[in-house]
């Protein structure tokens, strides 16, 4: 269904793996704070003293993640497809 939509309104999907760092990875410098927990909302980086908010980092990570792979989406296998992935707009309109 994802990808029959994005192809209807030519969009790029890109997979990223599942278990990437998005959440403990900085988006500044790239550290990554292992001792993270889920409760944890928000962090500061030990590197370069940057502070994130959980899911806002995680959402930057993401991004930097998917647009700096390969995208996978040919003749992927429903049991093969990772859970996480970003949706990549395409000049459509410029």
């Amino acid at each position: 269904m994802l990808e029959y939509k994005a192809e209807w309104y030519g969009k790029n999907i890109r997979f990223i793996g599942r278990f990437e760092p998005s959440s403990k990875m900085c988006s500044h410098c790239g550290y990554i704070f292992k001792e993270l927990r889920l409760k944890d909302r928000s962090w500061t980086c030990a590197c370069c003293g940057t502070h994130h908010e959980r899911d806002l980092n995680a959402a930057k990570n993401i991004k930097a993640i998917g647009l700096r792979n390969e995208p996978s989406t040919v003749n992927v296998s429903q049991d093969e497809r990772p859970r996480v992935w970003v949706v990549k707009p395409t000049n459509r309109f410029s």
